[in-house]
């Protein structure tokens, strides 16, 4: 066999090596926690991460193939160049099947409940709460935080219960789209905010704003279904025939501890905040009224109570729960609502319209309007910086 195969056979081989190894390196450099990622640069991240298995594996053939070309004309220790390439290189078949974000945070693939009076859960613990066709549950936010997501169906309808604890950001999305029921997976995180997958199209979709960014349904947003971040305690009392999401006994010992937020607020964000003066780590309780975004200091409602104004021609009204903690959003309509000091859930707030009591639910439970329910507005907490990031017009309550 002529010599001069030698040096471009192993030339192949070295390439083909820095090939393989390029594809796994290069989603796990742009993907990747407290980092900055530019669209381009994500795109790029995404596009190599899907051809990396089919890349991988066209390397080994190449490595292979150019070691059995020129084999019988190398010297020894051009043959332990070929070994050593072919080393590096199997191995990124394997590895570039392996979702690593997944080996990190394990998935919860069947998700089990107990009943809200059986569950092992601290009355001061939040929960990520959900009502459909009667049928309510909670995921506690500590073993949902270590998962990110659960695909859960209830009252019939497939819905991805998500959480992002780096930017504390818990959301429940639709898993139906275009007649297609989509199961979500974790694919990474983006400027501090959690990347899902579905399963069927591998499309790719920002958890906090519902919105596909790579792939077939690109463009295209998930439906928002209606949550409530709230204490198990005042959700177990507005739901004792409630289910609460068990714990997967086999991660429940890596689950985010009671503290978890302390832990949170100091880690290295990559969003620059510092133009609007507010801390990137302040958080907010946050809505979007007939596309006008807006943010609510959580400790200034903390500290109110209640919050009653107008936002793009609706009223707001922001309540604060007896737990200190729980805050739910409601359209008060044209009534104006103070609220009832030192009282319960059960008649927290009072109309100065007519005098009614209201509860926690927002229901009239005394008075004029007694049985009439303030319809509810979807909005949640978040830190400042993840909020700022995908709503750069929104206003702030000061």
């Amino acid at each position: 066999m002529p010599a001069n195969r030698t040096r471009p056979a192993i030339l192949l081989a070295l390439l083909s090596m820095i090939v393989a190894l390029a594809v796994l390196a290069i989603p796990l450099y742009v993907i990747r926690p407290f980092v900055p990622q530019s669209p381009r640069a994500l795109q790029i991240a995404l596009e190599v991460r899907i051809l990396a298995p089919w890349l991988t594996i066209l390397s080994v053939v190449v490595v292979l193939a150019a070691a059995c070309w020129a084999w019988r004309s190398s010297s020894r220790s051009t043959r332990i160049v070929f070994v050593l390439a072919a080393l590096l290189t199997l191995p990124t078949i394997v590895l570039g099947r392996i979702n690593i974000f997944e080996k990190m945070f394990h998935p919860n693939l069947s998700p089990a409940f107990d009943a809200a009076n059986q569950a092992a859960v601290a009355p001061a613990d939040m929960v990520l709460a959900v009502t459909l066709a009667g049928q309510s549950r909670a995921y506690p936010i500590r073993t949902l935080g270590y998962h990110h997501i659960i695909n859960d169906t209830l009252g019939g309808a497939p819905i991805a219960i998500t959480y992002c604890t780096l930017c504390h950001t818990g959301l429940v999305w639709s898993r139906t789209l275009d007649g297609r029921i989509l199961h979500f997976r974790l694919a990474g995180i983006n400027n501090g905010n959690a990347l899902l997958r579905d399963q069927e199209t591998g499309s790719i979709w920002q958890q906090s704003t519902g919105e596909s960014i790579f792939g077939h349904f690109c463009g295209q947003h998930l439906e928002l279904v209606s949550s409530s971040e709230l204490s198990f305690a005042a959700w177990r009392a507005e739901n004792p025939n409630g289910q609460v999401l068990r714990p997967d006994p086999s991660t429940a010992n890596l689950y985010d501890p009671a503290d978890w937020e302390q832990h949170v607020t100091r880690t290295h964000v990559v969003f620059d905040t510092s133009a609007s003066g507010i801390d990137p780590h302040e958080l907010m309780f946050a809505l979007d009224v007939n596309n006008h975004p807006r943010v609510y200091p959580v400790r200034t409602l903390l500290s109110v109570g209640l919050i009653q104004e107008k936002l793009a021609g609706s009223g707001i009204l922001l309540v604060v729960g007896s737990d200190n903690a729980s805050i739910r959003a409601f359209n008060p309509g044209a009534l104006t609502f103070v609220r009832n000091p030192s009282s319960g859930d059960t008649t927290l707030m009072t109309d100065n319209d007519s005098g009614s009591l209201w509860n926690f639910s927002g229901c009239a439970v005394a008075g004029k309007f007694t049985g009439h329910c303030l319809p509810i507005l979807d909005g949640h907490k978040t830190f400042w910086f993840d909020w700022l990031n995908h709503h750069r017009g929104t206003t702030v309550y000061r």
